[in-house]
């Protein structure tokens, strides 16, 4: 019944998407700029159909008991906050202030009503931080929302990394604890997919503000639960999002240290630079999907197996991504236009 379930989210989302393409056609086009990865005027606000897929598969969840009441008040709660501003922002460009201050509270409610950080492990010491590791778990969902957004910038790149984060989230779920809950993450998976037909290189329609954010912040709340579930699987979603992670952090601290304004739109990015390298988007998007798949999810399988420690398996997960970041000129735009 479940996997019908899932075959019917992907089946909405592909349709939605697909209405969405002809509306937007004459009131939503994204026209190509300097800082622009495509060179034609595309339709965007394609993620929304990802948003009302996802909620229609939470409803359905909530009503046959498989997710909790609280569960569903976090995820909707924080979800339609984030969609909400970033529908707004994608037509009529809020300051940067409310966007960020709408994106705390966003992370805030999801992190109080999911139960926030539990007590982790690192190098096999227990450390429970209270009150400290909520906030701090509020600034990382504030930081995944914002990177997700950042990582958004060529054809299919941010549907590739919900879909194979989310099933590889769920199916590292389901190896390391026989009870754990892996509906969510396959419903994010499911509504996405849909989606990601239409988006695949080449575009033709973008995902829009109001998709980026939110599935961000999903996944980040999904990392949440998976690790109220079982505990390494916190480290094991913090590998799992080490492509994203690496490129939009590794960009973000150069072009701090640069001395450029870290919040203005740039193509600045190591997967921008190699898609410009390589004249195209499809062979950047599937390099990240791999890189998921192959380097990322095996490490990531054995910390959920705890079969390696959480902080020492991320760091040797991140290691060669952020030399890849480097190498590409993360960050550096002089560099990447030499």
């Amino acid at each position: 019944m479940f996997w019908w379930l899932l075959a019917g989210l992907a089946l909405l989302s592909w349709g939605f998407t697909g209405a969405l393409r002809q509306y937007a056609h004459t009131r939503w086009l994204d026209m190509p700029n300097e800082r622009s990865s495509h060179v034609e005027p595309t339709p965007h606000g394609g993620g929304l159909a990802v948003v009302v897929t996802f909620f229609v598969g939470l409803l359905v969840l909530l009503f046959a008991e498989l997710v909790s009441v609280q569960m569903v008040t976090g995820f909707a709660g924080a979800g339609a906050l984030v969609a909400v501003v970033g529908f707004w922002d994608d037509h009529a460009p809020l300051p940067a202030r409310w966007r960020l201050l709408a994106h705390i509270i966003a992370a805030a409610w999801g992190v109080y009503w999911l139960g926030g950080l539990p007590e982790l492990s690192v190098l096999g010491y227990p450390l429970a931080l209270g009150v400290a590791g909520d906030l701090l778990l509020v600034i990382v969902l504030v930081w995944l929302l914002n990177l997700y957004n950042f990582m958004d910038g060529i054809d299919g790149i941010a549907g590739v990394e919900a879909l194979t984060v989310g099933v590889a989230g769920a199916w590292l779920a389901l190896v390391a604890t026989p009870d754990a809950t892996v509906h969510l993450p396959l419903v994010l998976a499911a509504s996405v997919l849909g989606f990601l037909i239409w988006n695949y290189p080449p575009a033709k329609i973008f995902m829009g503000d109001v998709g980026s954010g939110f599935i961000g912040l999903i996944l980040g709340l999904l990392m949440v639960t998976a690790s109220q579930q079982h505990e390494p699987l916190f480290w094991a979603w913090l590998i799992l999002l080490g492509s994203f992670i690496v490129d939009a952090t590794v960009t973000l601290i150069t072009r701090v240290f640069h001395g450029e304004t870290f919040y203005e739109a740039h193509r600045s990015h190591a997967y921008q630079y190699l898609s410009r390298k390589l004249g195209q988007h499809k062979p950047v998007t599937l390099l990240y999907g791999a890189l998921n798949l192959l380097w990322l999810f095996p490490i990531a399988l054995l910390v959920a197996l705890e079969r390696l420690d959480g902080l020492p398996a991320v760091t040797l997960a991140y290691a060669p991504l952020v030399m890849l970041a480097i190498y590409f000129k993360a960050g550096n735009a002089r560099k990447q236009e030499v």
